[in-house]
């Protein structure tokens, strides 16, 4: 009978197999090994170099050379290696409980320079604050318990997507043109939602939730979400509507518009959330966490989206204002609009809203653990490969997380020792 590293090793190399099978050509089946298992096994620096010496330490330039050919130049397709990843985790995921939502988010890479492909001065999620670095747009399948990104572009930025010279040296391909944050993940989830993944309601973060059109889009496309907002967006409070078109005077073209005036006019969600009585607000827990349960205040209302309203025919069906107010603060914290059925319970709109914390951890695991921000390139081929391959690593170790209770080490990984004195260039002290 296997043992359980014995077991595990096996996994690992079915998994490998699978990956590989969407590679093409065969010479490309052992760098992808090569890498994966780098990937994986412990280190500080996952990029090419590091890597090579610790997978096959008597030949690290060939390895280098070999790994570096697959990972920046080869023709393969690193949207085939994410499917292969997302089905791995499916399986185990689902025997925990179904897939809770599709979470689009965003993570940054800090990067000097301005040849790495899309870096721009913008916002850096990691920094908190304006900088140079890449951004990338990803869409995840999660519940309480696995996670994983199964969508993962680069956003281009306007001053990238408009610079013939820097395209051509990245490799940008020809088909990818300027788009924002938010149409970028709308045809991510298109995309997933056309492979059949187990449907979901989508979550995100008022960066993307506060768009009207990705919202609207979301709802033409059958899918629900929970998505933060900010305090400044308008709705109309619970039982009023805009008023109805003019009576046509029988001279010209009908009025077909919805109505406000000086009178009647939808409010801020602050203004709303303010208006609110006591007994609106309760606390509701929605996981265990480190420190104990995560618990908050929060109220609910049946509201009806106003933006540019105005210009409609009729006014936006009702939805789910969730609003979060920690005893003891000032104002409300956070705002999410919800196209989830009118019978859902508080706890489950909470909960889901607070399911992004997954995503933030998983991103911190693929930067901290399997070098997600290690990647030294500058063209675009190279980096998504890159990404996709972390993904692809990070799958296997959670799907051996939903098997295991509690997850045990990949010891069957084991690398062989670095040649003495080995120092990968760029190191501190290396030649």
């Amino acid at each position: 009978m296997p043992t359980s590293a014995t077991a595990r090793a096996q996994r690992f190399q079915a998994y490998v197999e699978q990956l590989a099978s969407t590679l093409g050509h065969r010479d490309r089946h052992e760098p992808l090994r090569a890498y994966v298992t780098g990937l994986c096994l412990p280190g500080e620096r996952k990029s090419i170099e590091p890597m090579a010496a610790r997978v096959d330490p008597r030949h690290v330039p060939a390895r280098h050379q070999s790994m570096h050919h697959f990972v920046a130049e080869a023709p393969w397709d690193a949207a085939a290696v994410l499917r292969v990843a997302r089905e791995w985790v499916l399986a185990p995921m689902v025997r925990q409980g179904a897939v809770a939502a599709w979470i689009v988010d965003d993570t940054g890479f800090p990067k000097k320079g301005q040849h790495s492909v899309g870096v721009a001065r913008q916002y850096c999620g990691v920094l908190g604050k304006q900088d140079n670095c890449q951004v990338v747009v990803s869409v995840s399948v999660a519940n309480e318990a696995v996670s994983l990104p199964v969508a993962y572009q680069l956003y281009l930025p306007e001053s990238w997507a408009r610079d013939r010279r820097r395209r051509r040296a990245a490799g940008v391909p020809d088909t990818v043109t300027f788009q924002p944050k938010w149409q970028i993940a709308l045809a991510q989830i298109q995309t997933v939602q056309a492979d059949g993944v187990p449907r979901a309601p989508v979550v995100a973060d008022a960066g993307y939730g506060d768009t009207t059109a990705f919202r609207e889009a979301l709802t033409t496309a059958g899918v629900a979400y929970v998505v933060g907002v900010k305090r400044e967006t308008t709705a109309w409070p619970p039982g009023e509507v805009p008023r109805p078109p003019k009576r046509w005077s029988g001279r010209g073209r009908p009025p077909t518009r919805v109505r406000r005036s000086a009178t009647h006019t939808p409010q801020s969600l602050q203004q709303l959330a303010g208006a609110l009585p006591t007994r609106a607000w309760r606390t509701v827990t929605w996981r265990e966490g480190t420190r104990g349960a995560m618990r908050s205040r929060f109220a609910r209302v049946r509201v009806r989206p106003a933006h540019r309203d105005e210009q409609r025919a009729e006014p936006r069906p009702e939805e789910w204002l969730l609003i979060e107010w920690p005893r003891g603060d000032a104002a409300p914290t956070k705002y999410w609009l919800s196209t989830l059925p009118a019978t859902t319970p508080i706890a489950d709109l909470v909960r889901l809203a607070k399911l992004r914390w997954r995503i933030e951890r998983d991103y911190q695991e693929l930067k901290d653990e399997l070098g997600l921000d290690h990647f030294e390139g500058r063209g675009w081929r190279g980096f998504h490969h890159h990404g996709a391959l972390c993904i692809a690593a990070y799958a296997f170790l959670a799907a051996e997380r939903a098997r295991l209770s509690p997850p045990e080490p990949l010891a069957f990984l084991r690398a062989p020792r670095l040649p003495q004195g080995f120092k990968p260039r760029g190191a501190p002290g290396a030649a």
